[in-house]
């Protein structure tokens, strides 16, 4: 059953509707047939049925890894649930220097980075780099945009300074890292002080990452959030579309 449909829908396995789910996880315990069925037990604990450990094995000294089948009864309801993508803005890359060109009449300043300590820069590359991702030109090869990618391991501080000395338009942060909400207290951080900075307004704010949707980002207060196979097209007629939105109503105001 797709999203959007009524009625409740179950995880599938073998057969439609059977609760078939696979969990992966390591017990801080040596591997052995006891360590099994510790495995197996605590998921019968967490309220799975027709618990099965097929996958036990030792990766450290005093650690076990496993993988164990499950069923649950639990369903939902996923027509009653809204998460809206930032995709929708997708174009063309000539269809967005054009949209730029006509409407706003200069380029637009974007810089990206990992922010915080995270170092794993393939995403931002993949949307700011000219050869771009899966033959979707990154924005670096725009006549609009004028970027700057400024890598990986960017304090957010540093981050915040180089937006307001080089009067950036949007901003692109990145997360891969995720261990303990790493990525939420430092895309929050980010709108922090954007906002002491009194720059938020002045900006169109997006952070990326494997585990980042838009609603996610909404919620930090972004103006959107881009996961996992985004395009820089993508990317690139989000902010194109809500940069000239904004200064069209601005200018409206006057």
């Amino acid at each position: 059953m797709n999203i959007g449909q009524s009625g409740l829908v179950k995880p599938y396995g073998d057969t439609l509707d059977d609760g078939k789910v696979q969990l992966s996880f390591t017990l801080p315990i040596e591997w052995s047939e006891a360590a099994d069925e510790a495995a197996r037990q605590l998921v019968a604990k967490m309220g799975f049925a027709d618990v099965q450990v097929v996958e036990g094995r030792r990766i450290a000294t005093g650690f076990s890894f496993f993988v164990v089948y499950g069923s649950t009864t639990q369903s939902i309801d996923a027509s009653k649930i809204a998460a809206p993508s930032a995709k929708a803005h997708a174009m063309s890359m000539e269809e967005i220097d054009a949209l730029l060109r006509d409407r706003l009449g200069r380029k637009v300043r974007v810089a990206g980075a990992c922010i915080g300590t995270d170092a794993h820069t393939v995403g931002i590359d993949a949307i700011l780099n000219m050869k771009g991702y899966k033959g979707d030109y990154g924005l670096e090869r725009y006549q609009m945009f004028e970027t700057f990618n400024l890598g990986s391991q960017v304090a957010v501080e540093e981050f915040v300074r180089i937006a307001k000395d080089r009067q950036i338009d949007a901003l692109l942060a990145s997360q891969v890292v995720t261990q303990k909400g790493s990525d939420v207290k430092n895309f929050t951080a980010l709108v922090e002080l954007l906002e002491a900075e009194d720059l938020r307004d002045q900006v169109v704010l997006i952070c990326g990452g494997p585990r980042v949707t838009n609603l996610m980002a909404a919620e930090m207060g972004y103006d959107a959030g881009f996961g996992r196979g985004t395009l820089p097209s993508e990317v690139a007629g989000f902010i194109a579309t809500r940069l000239t939105e904004r200064i069209e109503k601005a200018r409206g105001q006057r």
